[in-house]
């Protein structure tokens, strides 16, 4: 296989991110197909016995075993991040994978993190659950008060984690701040930038040195697969990730890889669109909830930080109804077009009750913290005409007397 024509680091680095999202990372057999090609193998021969002994041991290049490397998954990897602006990307099995590389291959046990408190909720599973028993310490803060992270730190701190916008409170976390604490401190920096995608933040030209990825969402765009993907420098990425990854078998299959990158080709298109229907959507809710939280509309308490660090608002946002989890069931099941879906970034526009779904793993004391109650409701914004969505949402709203 070869890298199609200007498959080199110097010519791709003069591309705008539409064009990588399209080019980035294209190897051709010599069938010069256009499409990418899916490898759907787990091993690879080799000519003579000193090969794979050399591949192995990194002195020469070349695949070894798809637990490792496989050349669908390296497409994806090379166009991940080159639309990030990382030296170099890992994809995972899913999104959660990819978090839990992250912590599992950075901290070690006697470490400690410090991680903002809204967060995805299996993120925070890991973080309160998973890593005390392995001896590693976890200060939850509120992401959006530096002085918080500034308190936490301690002299064993090796990691700050934080998602922005967070889910599902919409929480955004200044990313040069809290980069710029860390790096003064000697330590990494991760954002889950799953909300966004590089077509809407790109978390390292902000300081952060690792970004994180649940590709499932908004990079695949039609809810077909599970993925992930970690960036960041090829120091971080080969040194510390690697071995993690390649040992423990987190693995993104060819299919899946070759899947998310026919999503990165439409995926800036995709993103100003429902970016765009998400606006006019909370517009609509603005006027008839008792709080929205959405990241493009003025009455965002973070909007200043917004704009200053986000391309775009994003096409996820939540609202609160009064009546409690009952009267969110009971709008949920009003609706006729919109599905009721605790997944993101589809092309299709879903709803969801995330005090009890993404969130139900968590105590109501630790909900309560983040701010998720049980009036809230999580949507994620597609690109079916805005206008029908804001009647099925009218509809549901008057059905249940809101």
């Amino acid at each position: 296989m070869k890298r199609s024509t200007g498959q080199d680091r110097t010519r791709t680095s003069t591309w705008r991110n539409a064009t990588r999202a399209v080019r980035g990372g294209t190897w051709r057999s010599e069938q010069g197909e256009t499409s990418e090609a899916i490898f759907l193998t787990s091993g690879y021969s080799y000519d003579d016995a000193a090969t794979p002994a050399a591949r192995f041991a990194g002195q020469e290049p070349g695949m070894t075993y798809s637990r490792t490397q496989n050349p669908s998954v390296a497409m994806l990897e090379e166009r991940i991040a080159l639309m990030e602006g990382a030296e170099a990307c890992r994809a995972q099995a899913s999104g959660m994978a990819a978090m839990t590389a992250v912590m599992l291959a950075t901290l070690s046990a006697g470490d400690h993190m410090v991680v903002a408190r809204a967060a995805f909720g299996p993120t925070r599973w890991v973080t309160d659950n998973l890593l005390p028993r392995f001896g590693i310490a976890c200060t939850p803060v509120d992401g959006r008060d530096i002085d918080q992270w500034q308190a936490a730190i301690r002299p064993e701190t090796k990691l700050f984690f934080f998602e922005t916008p967070a889910n599902p409170t919409m929480d955004v976390v200044d990313i040069a701040a809290v980069s710029a604490l860390a790096k003064r401190h000697g330590i990494l920096t991760c954002v889950d930038n799953a909300f966004a995608t590089s077509a809407m933040q790109r978390p390292l030209e902000h300081g952060a040195d690792i970004v994180a990825y649940a590709a499932t969402k908004l990079m695949d765009g039609q809810g077909r697969v599970l993925a992930g993907a970690v960036c960041g420098s090829a120091e971080y990425i080969n040194g510390t990730l690697l071995p993690y990854q390649r040992n423990t078998g987190p693995t993104l299959s060819p299919f899946a890889a070759w899947v998310v990158l026919k999503g990165l080709e439409t995926l800036e298109l995709r993103a100003r669109a429902q970016a765009a229907n998400a606006l006019e959507v909370g517009h609509f809710l603005e006027a008839r909830v008792p709080q929205i939280l959405h990241p493009g509309l003025d009455s965002h308490p973070q909007r200043a930080l917004i704009e200053r660090q986000m391309i775009l608002p994003g096409s996820i946002f939540s609202f609160e109804v009064d009546g409690g989890r009952e009267a969110a069931h009971a709008l949920l099941d009003a609706l006729e077009l919109i599905d009721i879906s605790n997944n993101i970034g589809d092309t299709k526009t879903l709803i969801t009750h995330p005090a009890s779904t993404t969130h139900s793993s968590l105590t109501p004391q630790v909900r309560a913290d983040m701010g998720v109650s049980e009036g809230m409701l999580r949507i994620s914004v597609g690109l079916e005409d805005p206008a029908d969505l804001m009647e099925d949402l009218d509809r549901a709203l008057r059905t249940v007397g809101l």
